[in-house]
C-alpha cells in the first residue's frame, strides 16, 4: 500500500509499529523461557513486585507505571493470583483497593524474567552500542514530548471560545500552531 511509505517515515508511526511487534516477540519469548507461564504483562507485574519489595504494591500504580488501564492490570493479577504467583489483600489504608505480594513460585518466574529482559539488553549494548542506544532514547523521548505539547496545545484551543468571529480565539489557534511548527 502506498501509505506504508509514509508511515514508516514517520517516527510517530515507526514508534507505535515497533512497540506493538516488540510485545509480540517479547510475549513469545516469555511464553518459552517461563515455560508458558506468564505473558508480557505479567511477566512485568512480577518482577515490578519484586523490584518493589518490602513496600507494598497496588494495582492503579502498575497501570500507570506500564502506561495501561487498570482493567489490563486486574486481568493479569487474577492470572497471576490464579497460577499461584502472587497474592492479595485489602489495602489497609484504603478498603475499597488491595496490595500485591509475590508468592515463591512467582519469585522463580520473575527471576528467569529478569533474565531474559538483561540477556536482551546485554544483546543491544553489543549489536547497537550503549551510547547509540542511548541517543535512540532521547529521540523517542522527544518524540513523545512533542505529541504530549500538540495535545496539550490543542486542548487549550478546544478550551477556548467557540465564537468563530472571536478575534482572540483565532490568535490564540495561529499561536498555538505556530508553536507546533516551531517545535
Amino acid at each position: 500500500m502506498k501509505i506504508k511509505t509514509f508511515l514508516r517515515q514517520s517516527p510517530l508511526f515507526e514508534i507505535s509499529w515497533a512497540a506493538r511487534r516488540f510485545e509480540s516477540q517479547l510475549a513469545q519469548l516469555f511464553a518459552i523461557e517461563a515455560h508458558g507461564k506468564v505473558g508480557f504483562l505479567e511477566g512485568l507485574i512480577l518482577v515490578s513486585l519484586l523490584f518493589e519489595k518490602p513496600l507494598t504494591i497496588n494495582p492503579s500504580r502498575l497501570a500507570e507505571t506500564f502506561s495501561t488501564t487498570r482493567g489490563n492490570i486486574s486481568h493479569c493479577v487474577s492470572s497471576l493470583e490464579a497460577k499461584g504467583f502472587l497474592g492479595r489483600k485489602i489495602d489497609p489504608r484504603d478498603a475499597r483497593g488491595y496490595q500485591l505480594a509475590l508468592k515463591p513460585e512467582g519469585k522463580k518466574i520473575a527471576m528467569q524474567v529478569i533474565r531474559t529482559l538483561d540477556r536482551m539488553q546485554n544483546s543491544f549494548e553489543k549489536d547497537i552500542g550503549i551510547a547509540e542506544l542511548k541517543s535512540a532514547l532521547e529521540t523517542i523521548r522527544r518524540v513523545e514530548q512533542i505529541c504530549s505539547t500538540m495535545q496539550e496545545t490543542s486542548a487549550q484551543v478546544e478550551a477556548g471560545p467557540h465564537d468563530e468571529n472571536d478575534g482572540e480565539h483565532v490568535r490564540r489557534r495561529q499561536v498555538a500552531r505556530k508553536r507546533v511548527s516551531d517545535g
